[in-house]
């Protein structure tokens, strides 16, 4: 399946080929410039796409790359967190025991 070159591509090649056009030149020979001036327009057009493809997969590489930094630090974070979450439970339990042996000290 041969791509549709757009009218417009056509007509810039149009252009540029009677630009540099000779006076002793054909208009065959003419349009034959233009379907070269064309190829090569096209052909830049697709480098040109490919060049965007290639760096938007780059950023959406990087972009990847800082979510899981920010992922595993996120994750550093709350493993640090449950090994403080006893504290509040040892205090609990330790003024529970202080609490009963003032009342049993005092009680007596």
């Amino acid at each position: 399946m041969a791509k549709s070159i757009s009218q417009e591509t056509q007509n810039e090649a149009m252009k540029v080929a009677k630009a540099t056009q000779k006076p002793s030149q054909t208009k065959e020979q003419t349009k034959l410039i233009a379907l070269g001036i064309e190829k090569g327009i096209a052909e830049y057009k697709k480098q040109q796409k490919a060049k965007a493809r290639g760096r938007d997969k780059l950023r959406k590489q990087s972009l990847k790359l800082k979510s899981q930094q920010e992922n595993t630090e996120q994750e550093e974070n709350t493993i640090a967190h449950p090994s403080n979450a006893k504290l509040p439970w040892i205090l609990l339990v330790a003024s529970w025991v202080g609490f009963l042996s003032y009342a049993l000290l005092n009680g007596q």
